[in-house]
């Protein structure tokens, strides 16, 4: 009898998932498929192709996948080759509380999948539940002053160490990351700044105050760690959590995803000071084969001037953690961070560590998600760049990464006197 298990069948996005076939004959040529159906009633799909071992048995933590949406040893590879049915679709969870996304697998005869697509009924399916927050996290909706956002905060008396997470340019708020942090440990602040319920769809300044409310709006929270936050930043949150690390004594460990190291767009604002933004280069704008527009250019750093537009990173009092895929078509990410560090190494610090991710693009997600090479962001068709296989290895290794830097520079040292 043809079984098809996968252990644990209801897991965090972050766990892998242990696949295997029995029942088969020996060497049979076998095909997994995996479908996922997003909270928009879009269609994501994947397969992979394989030949039974002399016991009839397909292990995918052993096995080669000999062809279909990626080739070799994998385990996970069927969650993070899934391709979105509408081309220029991204894969994004909004309701996390409530439901997992659910990724159907099912086992086919390879004999009988014409032009990929099954012939006959599966020999076996299951469905796979990929929840984004584990059981016991609390949601709490943020309307406190102006501040607008969830707070994710674990299981337990706590306290906890407290992150603030900033996407970029999307707008509104995404929470799948912060409920994510807190299924790990952390007390987690999505913090929307524009574009969602009463912020403006199009600020004219970026108010650094507004970020410095929230890290106090955190550090309040009797569950929450002192003395420091943190700031997990993707994009144009990145130029926001750079200024933060930089101006606000409250944030002592910033982890900076894909960014540049000077305000871009608008200016930004504190206390008087203010930061202009790095003029862009428009005849630098590029067009891939394929018609999706590409910005890495668009900022020459290099060029007589362009230093008064650089964050004075050295000024900073807590620890980096750049990240950086080299394969980004939408920012050029590796120069940027680079820049940053030799202003740090040219002041004699070293609180800084680069992890730079040959292969990988723009949009470094929690392990496993699916490569979003492409999209429509406001009515842009944007390049994000990445190849799977490398962008799939940056993923899972940037976010053990994130989780231990974070607690190694926001949990006290419980042995030091007080």
């Amino acid at each position: 009898m043809i079984q098809l298990t996968a252990i644990p069948v209801s897991a965090l996005v972050d766990e892998p998932v242990h696949i295997q076939a029995t029942g088969l004959t020996p060497f049979q040529m076998v095909s997994f498929q995996a479908s996922l159906e997003d909270e928009s009633g879009n269609m994501f799909y994947s397969q992979a192709h394989y030949r039974a071992n002399e016991f009839g048995e397909v292990d995918l933590k052993h096995a080669a996948s000999l062809g279909g949406d990626y080739m070799g040893v994998h385990p996970m590879g069927l969650f993070w080759s899934l391709k979105p049915e509408k081309l220029l679709t991204r894969l994004l969870k909004k309701d996390v509380m409530n439901k997992p996304f659910q990724v159907q697998l099912k086992l086919y005869d390879l004999e009988l999948i014409v032009n990929n697509k099954a012939a006959s009924a599966p020999k076996a399916s299951l469905t796979l539940e990929r929840w984004y927050v584990a059981p016991g996290v609390t949601r709490i909706q943020v309307r406190e002053g102006r501040l607008r956002g969830a707070l994710f905060l674990p299981p337990g008396e706590g306290r906890f160490p407290g992150v603030i997470d900033l996407f970029g340019g999307l707008g509104g708020l995404l929470e799948f990351r912060a409920s994510l942090l807190a299924s790990r440990g952390f007390a987690s602040l999505a913090l929307a700044y524009f574009n969602y319920e009463d912020l403006p769809a199009k600020p004219e300044i970026t108010d650094l105050e507004y970020f410095e409310e929230a890290a106090n709006f955190l550090l309040r929270h009797p569950k929450v760690f002192g003395p420091g936050v943190g700031v997990v930043s993707v994009c144009q949150g990145v130029q926001i959590g750079l200024s933060m690390a930089v101006n606000l004594k409250q944030v002592t460990a910033t982890v900076l995803i894909n960014g540049t190291n000077f305000p871009f767009g608008i200016p930004q604002v504190y206390r008087g000071k203010i930061y202009q933004p790095f003029p862009y280069s428009a005849q630098l704008i590029s067009t891939s084969a394929l018609g999706l527009l590409e910005l890495y250019r668009i900022y020459e750093t290099t060029e007589v001037g362009a230093s008064q537009y650089l964050f004075p990173v050295e000024e900073a009092q807590g620890h980096f953690l750049f990240i950086v895929g080299e394969g980004d078509k939408i920012i050029n990410s590796k120069a940027h961070a680079e820049q940053a560090i030799g202003q740090l190494r040219r002041h004699g610090k070293n609180n800084w560590t680069l992890l730079s991710y040959p292969g990988a693009g723009h949009l470094i997600e929690p392990p496993y998600s699916p490569l979003c090479c492409a999209s429509m962001t406001r009515d842009l068709k944007l390049h994000w760049g990445g190849e799977v296989i490398p962008h799939a290895a940056a993923q899972e290794h940037s976010w053990k990464e994130i989780q231990r830097f974070l607690r190694k520079h926001l949990i006290p040292d419980m042995t030091s006197p007080l």
